[in-house]
């Protein structure tokens, strides 16, 4: 049967943290000017995105990973791996942690944990994120974040369009105003809230704290994640694999003419930043546009994408026992 990418319908949430960005740079039919998240491709139970073209049309991502498990591989997982976002950070987000699988399938009804990593689309001149803590023990993260002495004990880093993060879970961090990112993360939605610059949301109320969770598990001492990209130059195209670990691989495709996508083990979930284009297989084409979000299936002959775009690219990793 002849597979044909998989185009989603993102699935849009408003945060105390919002703004209208996503609309502005990508033409999205965002629900109000406080929308902070576009999930872009999900499968979780908070948002389901749903395919819009083929013969899946209508049916959710969910659906299709219970249902037709043979476009995935066979990847051997009751859920699906992976979760991708666009964030809109027009005000700080809160300071948080998220925790590791193990932590997570005890203390939050078996939801994984949440590794994750960033790419930074756009950012205000002088912007800079919160990645780590300066906390050398337990015992004094517990004290300093008790005492709210946050100044000494979180650490800001500067950014810039193009830069990649990798957050592994029990980093302290926090995207800070005026940040496009798009995030490839596992699919959950645990976060623990260290600290929320004292905000009230609509209705005059602070939102809810997890420090005795966060404490749990952050990371002590704090240990930067650093990504060198590895490169591949061709007449057609740019590949950089940011990061490849036990949760998923990330690239990002720089495509000036083609690149030839070969068979892959299971499949792949692309986000176009820019440009325009198409990919295909030798008998069917389909255009892609900035914007879009589409899973490469599992096939056993190549796509090839043509244009001049900008793609996000990233695939799972075969599960392993995680700490």
């Amino acid at each position: 049967m002849e597979k044909e990418p998989l185009f989603l319908e993102p699935v849009f949430h408003e945060r105390i943290w919002g703004g209208k960005r996503l609309a502005e740079h990508f033409g999205y039919p965002i629900p109000s000017d406080q929308t902070g998240e576009c999930w872009a491709i999900s499968a979780h139970p908070h948002g389901q995105t749903v395919v819009k073209n083929g013969r899946f049309q209508g049916k959710t991502l969910g659906e299709l990973w219970q249902q037709h498990r043979e476009l995935f591989g066979g990847f051997p997982s009751d859920r699906f791996p992976l979760l991708t976002k666009i964030l809109d950070a027009n005000a700080d987000l809160s300071v948080q942690v998220h925790p590791h699988d193990a932590y997570a399938k005890e203390h939050e009804n078996g939801e994984f944990g949440k590794t994750e990593c960033w790419y930074i689309i756009d950012c205000k001149d002088g912007a800079e994120l919160v990645y780590g803590h300066r906390a050398r023990t337990k015992e004094e993260l517990q004290q300093m974040m008790r005492e709210g002495k946050w100044g000494e004990l979180l650490r800001k880093i500067p950014i810039k369009p193009g830069d990649f993060f990798y957050v592994p879970s029990g980093t302290v961090h926090a995207l800070c105003e005026g940040t496009l990112v798009l995030e490839t993360q596992q699919n959950s939605d645990t976060t623990y809230r260290i600290y929320d610059y004292d905000r009230v949301d609509g209705h005059g109320r602070k939102r809810e704290l997890h420090l005795e969770k966060a404490i749990d598990v952050t990371a002590v001492p704090h240990a930067d994640a650093t990504c060198e990209p590895k490169i591949i130059e061709t007449d057609g195209a740019n590949i950089a694999t940011f990061i490849e670990n036990d949760y998923f691989t990330v690239q990002k495709w720089d495509i000036q003419k083609q690149w030839t996508v070969e068979p892959v083990d299971y499949f792949l979930l692309a986000s176009v930043l820019s440009g325009t284009g198409e990919i295909g297989t030798k008998t069917a084409s389909y255009a892609l546009n900035k914007g879009d979000h589409f899973i490469i299936p599992h096939s056993l002959e190549p796509f090839v994408v043509k244009g001049t775009l900008q793609l996000i690219v990233s695939a799972p990793a075969y599960p392993t026992e995680k700490k």
